[in-house]
């Protein structure tokens, strides 16, 4: 990585291959990444600093089957990027039966090319909780009160 911003594309590129083909294993290469004080925020943590995103990275492995992410656009401007990709995982208790999440990520990169800041954005409501069969009724149910 560079620090011209010429180079942030090929850190997006980088990026985006790294959630496309994140495994377990590579969860330890999470610094190649991000800083060593970067801020993480998705709808469940707010964090600062790579001891502190990992263990998020290696609690999904451990709460769902498979998960990977398919990104499907991208756009880059200087130092920040902003990313829509579907996160596509098994829960443990269904396995073979592939569950989706739709999202958004905002980005920044330093001047070195890694991320420094990321935001994840995606309804937990809609993408996660309705998914879960006790809280599909309840999540029903509220939509009905919020709508009259």
């Amino acid at each position: 990585m560079t620090n011209t911003l010429m180079s942030y594309d090929k850190d997006l590129d980088m990026v985006v291959e790294f959630f496309e083909t994140l495994t377990l294993q590579s969860c330890q290469q999470l610094h190649l990444i991000y800083t060593g004080d970067a801020f993480f925020k998705d709808p469940f943590n707010e964090v600062e600093g790579l001891d502190e995103i990992k263990p998020i990275f290696l609690h999904m492995f451990a709460q769902v089957g498979n998960p990977h992410f398919k990104i499907h656009s991208r756009v880059l401007q200087h130092n920040e990027a902003f990313l829509t990709w579907d996160f596509l995982f098994e829960m443990k208790r269904k396995p073979g039966v592939e569950q989706r999440i739709r999202g958004a990520t905002h980005l920044r990169f330093n001047a070195v090319g890694r991320v420094n800041y990321h935001r994840d954005y995606w309804d937990a409501a809609e993408e996660l909780y309705e998914k879960i069969p006790v809280l599909r009724g309840l999540m029903r149910l509220l939509k009905r009160i919020a709508s009259k």
